[in-house]
């Protein structure tokens, strides 16, 4: 086949859709009404039809750098032809020790050794496998409690899954892993809505640590693990001062804090972490998306020197953690890792988000007043667009608005009623506009 025949193949409609399962998707309508991707550059797709579509969400939260790098696809190129694959048990190779050393340089704190997986949601279930086996390895076996937090999202592992709290997450894959407990969300439309930024109501919603803690004894209890900012979910911002007193909470207790980073990390924010943003220092940082610019699969935990070194104990020869996977630090994801680290720095990203960020945010709110907007949330360069549910119709109306945008050229995403933007940082103000513009022409249609 010749490479033009080949480039046909890939852009054409198939024939058959049905063989694909697609993952959180309604199959059913997807199918029936086919919206194929088959190019990208910058900060658009390309359609089978030709079509331009702007990307409002980055991918799925994760091409923070944009379409199409060269400097990625350069860099995949020569390590696939220089070094295809390499086991990571008992063997290694420069590339994943170098993007460890400049991932755990860039993180706050003690954050000091990173483990790689593949996904997010590897690297949650990852983060929770080693803070049991810490309080193990350090003489607190009884430690084998996880909470997680309602609304919550740590990817789809049965981890995950167990400490994360939405509903249709769980509820249809049984008991999930026992001893999971769950802090109640901070999501709160009376007290916060059409919040500019965090919230001020609701840090002592904390304090509900406090109450688990009590009723299981801090001695049963090993983490709590929560994302910063919880992007699944709706976009939900911590209120003013929740993550410290989480931190202080955590600390007095002796259980291991987890910030899961995967959608907030890599300039999402306007700074390198959210933990960074909110001035908040985990033990440990769940990673992924962002971190090869979604080029290639990749995840990685990162963990303080406190808990690497309580491994790092008995015979020198002897496996410390009995966990991985085949392509942990995969030599073609790392190379695409060190190109997506030098674009960020190279471009200045990260300090670009933080200053598009009041942009951003006004041009958020000026939907404020749209028919069946209920809420507006914005921070860094994320935001969220909350609609009042059609009666009986639960997801329905965002789910026309997220079509409609489509048909009008630009990406959005939605998660129940509520309409989710997240796009590139290499993003323009006149796409900024053309974004909420497009958002708001759909509102009015469906109003």
């Amino acid at each position: 086949m010749t490479t033009s025949e080949n480039t046909a193949r890939y852009e054409a409609m198939p024939n058959d859709l049905e063989p694909y399962w697609m993952p959180f998707s309604s199959n059913r309508q997807f199918k029936s009404s086919p919206r194929m991707l088959v190019g990208a550059e910058g900060m658009h797709y390309t359609t089978t039809d030709g079509r331009k579509i702007l990307d409002g969400t980055a991918g799925l939260w994760c091409v923070n750098a944009g379409h199409g790098r060269t400097e990625i696809t350069e860099a995949v190129s020569a390590q696939i032809g220089r070094l295809d694959y390499a086991p990571g048990f008992q063997m290694g190779h420069p590339a994943a020790f170098e993007f460890a050393a400049r991932l755990c340089a860039m993180a706050p704190g003690n954050l000091d050794h990173a483990f790689f997986t593949n996904s997010g949601s590897e690297s949650a279930d990852t983060a929770l496998k080693i803070a049991l086996a810490y309080h193990h390895v350090r003489g607190e076996a009884s430690r084998t409690r996880l909470i997680g937090r309602a609304k919550g999202y740590h990817g789809v592992g049965f981890g995950g899954i167990s400490v994360g709290g939405m509903p249709n997450n769980r509820k249809f894959f049984g008991s999930l892993l026992a001893g999971s407990d769950h802090m109640p969300h901070t999501h709160n439309l009376e007290h916060n809505a059409f919040t500019r930024g965090q919230p001020e109501w609701g840090a002592d919603l904390a304090d509900e640590l406090e109450n688990i803690v009590a009723l299981h004894d801090a001695s049963t209890i090993a983490a709590v693990i929560v994302e910063p900012m919880a992007g699944s979910a709706g976009v939900i911002l911590p209120p003013k001062g929740y993550l410290k007193r989480l931190r202080e909470i955590c600390t007095k207790h002796g259980i291991l804090l987890i910030f899961d980073e995967v959608i907030t990390g890599f300039g999402r924010m306007g700074s390198s972490f959210a933990s960074e943003r909110f001035g908040v220092v985990p033990d440990m940082m769940t990673l992924a998306k962002g971190l090869t610019n979604g080029s290639i699969p990749m995840g990685a935990v990162l963990a303080s020197d406190t808990i690497y070194d309580t491994f790092m104990q008995g015979p020198e020869n002897a496996i410390e953690l009995f966990h991985g996977y085949t392509y942990s630090g995969h030599p073609v994801a790392c190379a695409a890792g060190h190109a997506t680290l030098d674009i960020y720095q190279k471009d200045g990203l990260f300090e670009r988000a933080a200053e598009l960020e009041p942009y951003w945010i006004d041009a958020a709110f000026s939907l404020s007043d749209v028919a069946n907007v209920i809420d507006v949330r914005a921070m860094g360069m994320v935001a969220a667009i909350e609609l009042e549910p059609l009666a009986g119709k639960p997801t329905a109306r965002a789910f026309d608005a997220f079509l409609k945008c489509y048909e009008r050229g630009v990406m959005v995403r939605t998660t129940g009623d509520i309409i989710a933007v997240s796009p590139p940082l290499i993003i323009e103000k006149n796409q900024i506009d053309q974004i909420f513009d497009t958002i708001g022409t759909a509102l009015k249609e469906a109003a």
